[in-house]
């Protein structure tokens, strides 16, 4: 059983990248890519701080992966991403907004 399970999965990971490899996927890696980046930055930066911390470029490469993610969703027509991400990006750039205004506040 384990090995059919395996030979299966095999398969079809098979057709998935080999077959269906298309700019489209590799537009999908890529903001995937971007996205994930987030979260190394803000490992980075909370390490460097010894705490927690959510940087600037956490929100920049969550707004470029998101929006990226969500023109992938469009065009795969899939309307579970299309909303999760439509949502994301609305939350990631009122996050933004108010980074930005608490830092002009901060150099005023």
């Amino acid at each position: 059983m384990l090995v059919e399970l395996s030979r299966a999965l095999g398969e079809y990971l098979s057709d998935v990248y080999n077959n269906h490899m298309d700019w489209w996927l590799v537009l999908g890696f890529a903001a995937q890519a971007f996205f994930t980046a987030r979260f190394v930055v803000q490992w980075l930066a909370s390490e460097r701080a010894g705490k927690s911390v959510v940087p600037l470029g956490f929100w920049i490469f969550s707004i470029g992966g998101g929006l990226l993610l969500l023109y992938y969703a469009v065009h795969r027509k899939d309307p579970v991403f299309i909303a999760g991400q439509a949502f994301g990006v609305f939350v990631y750039l009122r996050n933004l907004q108010f980074v930005l205004r608490e830092r002009r506040a901060v150099t005023a």
